[in-house]
């Protein structure tokens, strides 16, 4: 097998391989980690075939290492102490109510960040850990509680609440606004247009206005929205607003409406969790998020106990 450097093994895969060598069962790991047993034998699974060797023998009750197993939770043991040693405590424990929250850095940052001391709540218990992404990722193997993500429907292997929808419309800087002016939605294409990976919601305003878009060489494409609303705030190009995430560009009036007409985005913004039972803070943190969003109490209470 071909290792790229740096030729590291995957270290939540690690992590699992030595909770269970330490505690000798993978049911014991999992509790001592907040996850599932099936995370723990996928992630062991998964540090077995990077190796290419077997790291545990299983038995009727827990499981016994092999001696190349023994040689690494050795290793792993003296690693996580010297880590734990150099890194003057920075890392907190996981407790149970700790709550892995993943979502994408635009979404992090302008939805959920400005909202964290509502999440949270008075309780100091309940403790929201980010857990930044922009792939798609198996919520139950790396141990993530929620997600919100930009999408276009339910993903397989996750329970799904459709937090809200966007209607977006034209933005940019002061100066470039008050250049474009007012008038048709063509004078806008006399300008960059700004998007993120997807230019589906420049594709679906334009034919709100009977118009066909395609991307163009001048347009400029940033990979994260933060980006988007940056290179639109120094009058690089237009860019469509995406509320809530714009709220606060527009409040401060870093950025302001080019056209008053709206689009419904393609994609929406999902609330997502492993198919399997919620934690108790979990619950509570989902709670404050569906109701933030203003999502139905049915539709909240049908995510909850599905």
């Amino acid at each position: 097998m071909d290792h790229s450097s740096p030729s590291l093994p995957p270290l939540d895969a690690l992590r699992a391989f030595e909770a269970a060598a330490r505690l000798g069962s993978f049911s014991a790991a999992a509790n001592d980690l907040h996850l599932t047993h099936g995370a723990i034998s996928r992630q062991v699974a998964k540090l077995e075939h990077w190796l290419g060797e077997r790291l545990f023998e299983r038995q009727a009750r827990g499981v016994a290492l092999t001696p190349q197993g023994q040689r690494l939770h050795q290793r792993t043991s003296e690693a996580f102490a010297l880590i734990a040693d150099s890194s003057d405590r920075w890392i907190e424990r996981r407790g149970a109510a700790v709550v892995r929250l993943t979502s994408i850095p635009s979404v992090s940052s302008l939805w959920l960040m400005p909202r964290l001391r509502t999440f949270e709540g008075s309780d100091p218990a309940l403790r929201i850990e980010f857990v930044v992404e922009h792939r798609h990722i198996d919520l139950e193997a790396e141990g993530i509680d929620l997600a919100i993500r930009c999408g276009r429907g339910n993903l397989p292997g996750r329970v799904s609440a459709r937090l809200f929808e966007e209607r977006c419309f034209p933005i940019a800087s002061p100066a470039l606004a008050d250049a474009l002016g007012s008038g048709d939605p063509e004078r806008i294409l006399q300008q960059p247009l700004v998007h993120d990976s997807d230019a589906s919601a420049w594709r679906a305003w334009f034919a709100v206005q009977g118009l066909d878009y395609r991307p163009r060489p001048q347009d400029r494409r940033f990979e994260d929205y933060n980006l988007v609303l940056d290179a639109a705030a120094h009058g690089l190009g237009v860019a469509l607003a995406r509320p809530p995430l714009v709220g606060e560009a527009l409040r401060i009036g870093r950025l302001v409406p080019v056209d008053a007409r709206t689009a419904l985005n393609p994609v929406a913004y999902w609330l997502d969790r492993p198919a399997t039972r919620l934690r108790p803070s979990t619950a509570v943190l989902a709670r404050r998020i569906m109701a933030e969003a203003g999502l139905a109490a049915g539709a909240a209470e049908t995510f909850l106990k599905t």
